[in-house]
């Protein structure tokens, strides 16, 4: 593998787990509060499939967002 490889695949690896990880600190925080939350990844999920589909009834993208 060559350097430029490697770092390719930091880069990828680092993209997408971003997400996961704000809702881990999302987590993390709310746990320190106090407050019992496991649907953490559940509503990340509803969330992008909720957009998804205003997005593709509306074919306006900003709405999705």
């Amino acid at each position: 593998m060559t350097p430029d490889m490697i770092i390719a695949a930091i880069i990828t690896v680092i993209g997408l787990a971003t997400p996961i990880l704000l809702a881990g600190l999302g987590e993390l925080v709310t746990e320190k509060a106090g407050v019992l939350n496991l649907g953490v990844e559940g509503m990340m999920l509803l969330g992008a499939i909720a957009g998804f589909a205003v997005t593709s009834m509306t074919f306006n993208p900003w709405l999705g967002v």
